[in-house]
């Protein structure tokens, strides 16, 4: 994988050696075992397909470019509330050193909630697929940016039933993402150089996205109105983190994004 000249090259690097690691512990045989026994995987696609805006709320303890923010958020009872207030599903950030999250947060979200859930990480090897599903996440994201490999990892997620949050930032990523036969595309707003989100680089992107895919806007979303914004360019859904989770009344939070992304 060639560098990006940025922090993902860091996140990369650490990827890499959790994989190494988890293979001597769990080798890939014992993990697909496992994962046969898994029930159905609740329909990712499905749950953003509906009309109007559908919101992916996220739940993260931190993140790179704003540190520990929530260090002691109830993920059972976070997910509960994001479900009751409208969300179409639930984001959950498994990465440790990074956004201080941990599988057993996600585990905790499956448990509690019955939307589905995506496992938020940075995907680049097939062992995190399979490790996936284990986990019990009904959807992945797959980081173009981070890999070179999207194709293979897009038909083993739906080999295991595992829908895919294809992530793209500039026209270069989108061919790639199309090529790959992405079926759900996400612009992410954030310069991962400069940590800054924009959400005119959705709009700006939005004319060269694949038609036929759901369409989703991540990163930077805080208000009713870019929201608006949002469903005006054909967005089908907005994925919201932290604005949601600093939120003093995260529910009402919600609705009055999906209020305002639906009309």
């Amino acid at each position: 994988m060639r560098s990006t000249g940025t922090i993902l090259d860091r996140i990369l690097a650490r990827k890499r050696e959790e994989v190494a690691s988890a293979v001597v512990t769990a080798p890939l045989a014992q993990i697909r075992a496992m994962v046969a026994d898994r029930s159905p995987a609740r329909d990712f696609a499905a749950a953003l397909a509906t009309p109007g805006i559908s919101v992916i709320a996220e739940i993260k303890r931190g993140s790179p470019s704003a540190g520990a923010f929530a260090p002691d958020l109830d993920v059972a009872e976070r997910a509960k509330t994001y479900e009751s207030a409208g969300a179409a599903a639930i984001s959950v950030l498994t990465d440790r050193d990074f956004f201080q999250g941990a599988p057993a947060d996600l585990r905790a979200a499956c448990a509690a909630a019955a939307i589905p859930v995506l496992r938020k990480d940075f995907i680049i090897d097939p062992y995190q697929v399979y490790e996936s599903r284990l986990m019990g996440a009904d959807a992945i994201l797959i980081i173009i940016a981070a890999m070179d490999n999207e194709a293979e990892l897009l038909g083993l997620a739906g080999d295991l039933g595992l829908h895919c949050l294809v992530e793209v930032h500039d026209e270069h990523e989108i061919e790639r993402a199309t090529a790959a036969g992405a079926k759900i595309v996400g612009v992410n707003n954030r310069d991962l150089r400069t940590f800054e989100a924009d959400i005119a680089v959705t709009e700006r992107l939005g004319p060269h996205l694949p038609e036929g895919a759901l369409l989703v806007s991540e990163s930077g979303i805080k208000t009713p109105q870019q929201a608006t914004r949002l469903a005006a360019v054909g967005m089908d859904a907005i994925l919201v983190g932290e604005s949601l989770v600093r939120a003093g009344d995260p529910a009402a939070a919600l609705r009055g994004l999906r209020e305002a992304g639906n009309g």
